[in-house]
């Protein structure tokens, strides 16, 4: 029932542009906060951006800070996030979440990933150089 879907990846040369989307369905999609992760190959998965459920406070993985942004439109029931100045280092897979409420009661839990109860089928990002 309940679906999350990434799409908007590629391969683009370091220095570019690409614009994720995920598309939300089966949930209340304003009642949950969002977020972005990612997972190189033989690597963990990182946070890499957190928001609330109104969009009003947002959250950024230190190495993409500055060359990130998320967003959301909560009637569209999607979540966005624009990467600029790409680096061979994003290379991953990018995968939605839904949180397990509509805001962060410690700014910390926006990247437990415990805490989150839906997730995407990922989307993969290639940065060469």
């Amino acid at each position: 029932q309940v679906q999350l879907v990434e799409s908007g990846g590629g391969s683009v040369q370091a220095g570019g542009s690409l614009r994720l989307s995920c598309a939300a369905s089966g949930f209340t999609f304003r009642d949950r906060c969002m977020a972005w992760f990612r997972q190189a190959p033989g690597k963990e998965r990182e946070g890499v951006a957190g928001i609330s459920g109104d969009g009003g406070t947002t959250y950024y993985g230190d190495s993409v800070n500055g060359r990130f942004t998320i967003s959301r439109d909560n009637a569209k029931n999607t979540v966005y996030l624009q990467m600029d100045s790409l680096k061979p280092e994003d290379t991953a897979i990018y995968y939605c979440a839904a949180y397990r409420s509509s805001y962060y009661i410690y700014d910390g839990y926006w990247r437990k990933q415990d805490r989150y109860m839906y997730w995407g089928q990922g989307t993969q990002v290639t940065v060469s150089s």
